[in-house]
């Protein structure tokens, strides 16, 4: 699985011009599921998300996690993370997971998250055309990724 993630405010998504989710501040995370994801990616996207340093420590140096911090968290599902955009002028999105899976994963996610966050996990709705507004806050943003393994 792929996440972008970035260090915001407040951040919001909206459907249909009815907010879906909302934080005051910690992570958003633009979430997307590529061909060979499993429950197992989701957890370890889980994982990293909570665990992954992005918050400044007292000397300004980026070694807090969402976790110590007690940051909120927004997850945003985008297939077109996965899109391949190495030729041509058009992207393919042959390594993106097929819609059935991908929801289930982001799905997965979100209940793994809302388990172990220490703070709010709000999220977008899968498939739906959103509006997404945030305030990135560094700007801090980082690609994710916890691959399929292989076996």
């Amino acid at each position: 699985m792929i996440a972008l993630i970035q260090r915001t405010g407040p951040a919001r998504v909206r459907v249909a011009g009815r907010v879906t989710g909302a934080i005051e501040g910690g992570l958003t995370a633009l979430v997307a599921a590529v061909h060979g994801d499993t429950e197992r990616e989701a957890d370890r996207l889980a994982e990293r998300l909570l665990g992954y340093r992005v918050f400044a420590d007292a000397q300004g140096r980026l070694n807090r996690s969402l976790q110590e911090v007690g940051g909120e968290l927004l997850l945003v599902p985008q297939f077109t993370l996965a899109a391949d955009t190495r030729k041509g002028m058009r992207p393919s999105f042959a390594s993106a997971a097929a819609p059935e899976q991908g929801r289930a994963l982001f799905e997965r996610l979100v209940a793994a998250l809302r388990e172990q966050a220490p703070a709010a996990v709000a999220c977008g709705v899968f498939g739906a055309d959103m509006q997404v507004e945030l305030t990135n806050d560094g700007p801090v943003t980082f690609w994710l990724e916890a691959p399929p393994r292989a076996g």
